[in-house]
């Protein structure tokens, strides 16, 4: 028996977002991920003053609005051929730091945990604890999350002056020289927040926690401990979520947070894995639009690549059923985040996971949480390192015509920004973002976006009207939808 199901669209998710299903005996066969909204800001970049992107495109996002700034920026000193002074540097990766992590918190305790407080779980063993720590608005777990994730906010306040859509990023760095008093109040912040990581997401010391290198490791180290990670684990191992949500198991990554090291080099590393770690080359990046409502008869880089919509009947269009555009890395399926960062980075508790079980839920989500522990360390060390008195933002000047490429990391992965500037103006830009890569559609091959191969084979039940193990496996990819289609 052959069915159709449209599931959405999805609460608890960032735009709008609906999951066509083809499911045959009680198997999902196939899936077509669809987003619904067209907003162009591609469009409203165009002829205008470069620097104008500045205040632009953080408003394409509410949630991950520093991620955009931090392309538009890195994109303008790239066509300015500009570097930051090492405070300026710091301080945004600082700022990046918070946002991302900021967004990992929100996941796990309002996006994703909320699920297993529903009715259906009713009877398993860990679902009365479920119910009293993670329903959504009324939980323990967010009265104790969000004022934690707030105290972290405030250094945007110190960094950026408010959040979101700060204009403290520049080309050169950031517009706010700290002084040594506010040193102390970062660190302060820091301190707080690590103190909830310790007592409430994990009842552990961070460093214990990133050091974790196995899969056995990991259950052994959750075992009788009363926190909110290994609450999740146990929940995984009953439900198997290990085992569901496998994409391509190809993963890539810009590299995050720039200029930890002094060599240069950063806290994640940049390139591609398919079972083993390759550099990344971005002139293999491609997007395709054969299944979008957009005009177009070839795969083209975002340098030169187009976002005309389709303006007609659907019906004129019979293979197109999204905006999104479907990215392709040397023509292959892609997923990027937070377990992208961490599988080319080469921490062993991911690389073990995913060589044990590949991609799935579980990996995805432990990949976030772990990023909690790794990063926190790092941001204590870019505070000592800040130099007050010295410089923040180099000066510059725009050349009057340029090419310029922003890469970075979003919480939600790999986000570039791709611009030409022509007689002072932008002639050309063109945004791909993470939930671009990982909700993209069939390609002129008809082969699946990461989601959506993540989906096929899922088990389903005749009663479900929307099936609980799909939306474990798409809220295990953070889709921000808003981000997705220019």
């Amino acid at each position: 028996m052959t069915r159709r199901v449209t599931v959405g669209p999805f609460n608890r998710v960032e735009g709008d977002l609906e999951v066509t299903l083809e499911i045959v005996d009680r198997r999902v066969k196939a899936a077509r991920v669809n987003s619904p909204l067209f907003r162009g800001f591609e469009h409203l970049l165009q002829g205008r003053h470069p620097l104008d992107a500045l205040v632009i495109v953080p408003r394409i996002c509410g949630i991950c609005s520093v991620a955009q700034s931090s392309a538009a920026a890195a994109a303008l000193a790239s066509a300015a051929g500009l570097d930051m002074p090492r405070n300026g540097r710091l301080a945004s990766n600082l700022i990046l730091a918070c946002e991302n992590l900021a967004d990992h918190l929100t996941h796990f305790y309002a996006f994703f945990m909320p699920d297993f407080a529903r009715d259906a779980y009713r009877g398993r063993s860990w679902h009365t604890d479920a119910v009293q720590r993670f329903t959504a608005s009324t939980g323990e777990a967010l009265r104790q999350a969000l004022p934690a994730r707030a105290n972290l906010l405030r250094i945007m306040g110190l960094l950026a002056g408010k959040w979101p859509h700060s204009l403290a990023l520049q080309p050169g760095g950031t517009t706010h020289a700290v002084t040594a008093s506010e040193r102390i109040r970062l660190m302060t912040i820091l301190r707080e927040f690590r103190s909830f990581l310790c007592n409430t997401v994990f009842g552990d010391t961070i460093e214990r926690v990133a050091a974790i290198g196995s899969p056995e490791e990991l259950r052994a180290w959750a075992r009788s401990r009363p926190a909110d990670l290994p609450h999740f684990l146990g929940i995984a191992d009953d439900l198997g979520l290990a085992r569901v949500g496998r994409a391509s198991d190809v993963f890539l990554s810009y590299g995050a947070y720039a200029g930890h090291r002094t060599d240069g080099a950063p806290l994640f590393a940049r390139g591609l894995w398919d079972g083993q770690a390759r550099e990344l080359a971005p002139e293999r990046i491609s997007e395709d639009v054969s299944h979008a409502w957009l005009l177009g008869d070839r795969p083209l880089h975002p340098a030169v690549g187009e976002t005309q919509p389709f303006i007609g009947s659907h019906a004129d269009r019979p293979d197109a059923y999204t905006w999104c555009k479907a990215p392709r890395y040397d023509g292959r399926v892609v997923e990027t985040g937070a377990l992208a960062r961490q599988m080319i980075t080469g921490h062993p508790l991911l690389r073990s996971l995913v060589s044990a079980e590949r991609g799935s839920v579980l990996a995805r989500v432990v990949a976030r949480i772990l990023e909690l522990a790794l990063v926190v360390p790092a941001m204590e060390d870019w505070v000592r390192e800040l130099t007050p008195g010295e410089p923040f933002c180099n000066e510059w000047w725009l050349p009057e015509e340029a090419i310029g490429v922003g890469l970075v990391e979003a919480a939600r992965g790999a986000l570039g920004h791709w611009m030409r500037i022509e007689q002072g103006r932008t002639a050309h830009y063109q945004i791909i973002a993470p939930t671009t890569w990982n909700f993209s559609p069939r390609d002129d091959r008809d082969v699946p976006g990461p989601l959506e191969q993540a989906l096929s084979g899922l088990p389903t039940d005749d009663q479900e009207t929307v099936p609980l193990t799909v939306q474990h496996v798409v809220r295990s990819f953070d889709p921000c939808m808003v981000c997705t289609v220019h």
